[in-house]
């Protein structure tokens, strides 16, 4: 059986607790288009490589540190 580890797509809460962060925050992420979803019947999930792109688009962002070099 699959686990949330190998699985292509992920529920809101997997989705959260593989990044680390609460549910709220990832409703907010999602909300505000940061972190796409699919919608499979009447199930919101998560596709994996979205969290990687998510990743991905936060390391591209300039950071303070970056900012005062």
């Amino acid at each position: 059986m699959p686990t949330p580890e190998t699985r292509v797509v992920l529920t809101i809460e997997e989705a959260a607790h593989r990044l680390g962060i609460g549910r709220t925050t990832m409703y907010a992420l999602i909300k505000t288009g940061q972190i796409r979803t699919v919608t499979i019947g009447r199930l919101r999930r998560v596709p994996a490589f979205c969290l990687d792109e998510y990743v991905r688009n936060l390391l591209a962002e300039p950071t303070d540190l970056d900012r005062a070099a």
